[in-house]
């Protein structure tokens, strides 16, 4: 059976990136009472519980024997890093902005391709990142003697983001995505059990019901991402994984009662305009497409 279906492929990745916008704003959310470490450890833990028996079953032995260890164990130091930096950002600055200026990872990764993949881009490609660079400026807003840490920390997350993608890259040529996400996850957990110890704050009842739905929006955000990208090709796909941007300002009102102002509102203009461009520059290769049947 032919698996090309990019209709369904733009549905599925739209509802994976509104569900990763919603695992966002929860995170944001529990940092409030609980750490970054906690929070982070959370989600790694209930994704890896409830993704673990679906993938062992579908991908039996190789999903024990994943590909390149070390690499993948560098990966899961990404995810935990990134994802705790994320938290600590996004706990103290508005919702969409910090989902904005995580987004500068698409710009970031444009750089990294050519430094450690020597891919080529045009001045098209360029002018896109000097774009979204500048979007993301915005966004920040940094002012002299005043610079948010907030906003530094989600730039810090963006960074590491785009280190795990060109990660993503290379282990996307020779394993399964989800056997790829699982093993990040567990060296992710593995990882923050030697923090969470010493970052433990107490869990209520009503905060651990949200760290369960943090879990599943986090498992369920993975496979629709992972089944979307691999049935459409990712130049198809790229304009659309910006409704993240979009999905985040929606939530943010309605979980936080907050709009971006008027600056950041041109700052998102600007990271979602050049960020069409800079993936249509590259013709989508960044991001690797593989058969969900593997």
């Amino acid at each position: 059976m032919n698996d090309d279906n990019p209709r369904l492929g733009i549905v599925l990745v739209v509802t994976g990136l509104c569900i990763a916008a919603f695992t966002g704003a929860l995170m944001k959310k529990l940092s409030v009472d609980l750490t970054a470490y906690q929070i982070t450890w959370f989600r790694y833990l209930g994704f890896v519980a409830i993704l673990f028996p679906v993938v062992a079953i579908r991908f039996g032995s190789q999903a024990l024997k994943p590909a390149r260890p070390w690499m993948q164990g560098v990966r899961g130091l990404t995810m935990a890093t990134g994802t705790v930096a994320f938290v600590i950002g996004a706990r103290t600055i508005d919702f969409a902005d910090a989902i904005s200026i995580l987004y500068a990872y698409p710009f970031l990764l444009t750089v990294l391709a050519v430094v450690f993949l020597k891919e080529k881009v045009g001045w098209q490609g360029w002018a896109g990142v000097a774009g979204g660079f500048l979007g993301v400026l915005l966004v920040m807003r940094p002012e002299f003697g005043k610079i948010s840490m907030g906003s530094l920390f989600v730039f810090g997350s963006a960074v590491i983001v785009s280190f795990q993608m060109i990660l993503n890259r290379k282990l996307g040529a020779i394993s399964h995505p989800l056997v790829t996400s699982i093993w990040g996850g567990a060296i992710a957990t593995i990882l923050l059990s030697t923090l969470v110890p010493f970052h433990w704050n107490p869990v209520s009842f009503d905060q651990a019901l949200l760290l369960i739905l943090m879990a599943v929006c986090g498992a369920a955000n993975q496979v629709c991402l992972v089944y979307g990208f691999a049935r459409a090709e990712a130049s198809t796909l790229a304009p659309f994984t910006y409704l993240e941007i979009v999905a985040s300002v929606i939530i943010g009102f309605l979980i936080f009662g907050t709009l971006p102002i008027w600056i950041s509102w041109i700052g998102i203009a600007l990271i979602i305009i050049s960020g069409v461009v800079v993936a249509h520059s590259m013709k989508g290769n960044l991001v690797p497409r593989r058969n969900p049947r593997i």
